[in-house]
């Protein structure tokens, strides 16, 4: 699987080639905005700003299939994740992660990487996919993993 051959939608709805995407990582999390993890954004806002002159994008997809935490629509997700936590990084058009209404990348990204004890479902807000510059999922990472935790795997990837 190559991340870089799919297309997914950007938060105004137009497409968003993945192959667009600048050379380098790519870090991809489910978020919502009314989680316990949703602190999670400042910490990825910091990841972003240290390595995004080296080449990492980060990319949030927004996912309201846990508890509801992610109600609102595109611009409202927008505005909150810029007044609250100054995120720069692109958060995209609200997607479905599990289900038979999974978006084709999560679809390939859950089988190219499985979770805990082989599962392939996400489990939660905040799961993360590390993808290599030549566009293979290289690490999967739990909703619980604070994204300072990934500075080592980010670097290597660099």
């Amino acid at each position: 699987m190559n991340v870089r051959e799919f297309t997914v939608k950007a938060a105004d709805g137009s497409a968003y080639p993945l192959a667009d995407v600048p050379p380098g990582p790519i870090l991809i999390v489910n978020v919502a905005s009314k989680c316990g993890l949703t602190p999670q954004y400042e910490g990825l806002e910091e990841l972003y700003r240290a390595y995004k002159d080296k080449g990492l994008t980060i990319l949030g997809f927004p996912c309201n299939q846990f508890g509801a935490q992610e109600p609102g629509n595109a611009e409202e997700i927008a505005s909150f994740c810029s007044l609250t936590y100054d995120v720069t990084f692109p958060v995209l058009a609200k997607i479905d992660v599990n289900g038979a209404g999974a978006d084709p990348l999560y679809k390939g990204l859950k089988s190219a990487k499985k979770g805990l004890l082989g599962s392939e479902g996400i489990k939660w807000n905040f799961t993360k996919f590390l993808v290599g510059k030549d566009g293979t999922v290289l690490k999967r990472y739990a909703p619980t993993d604070k994204p300072e935790s990934l500075k080592a795997d980010i670097e290597a990837a660099l």
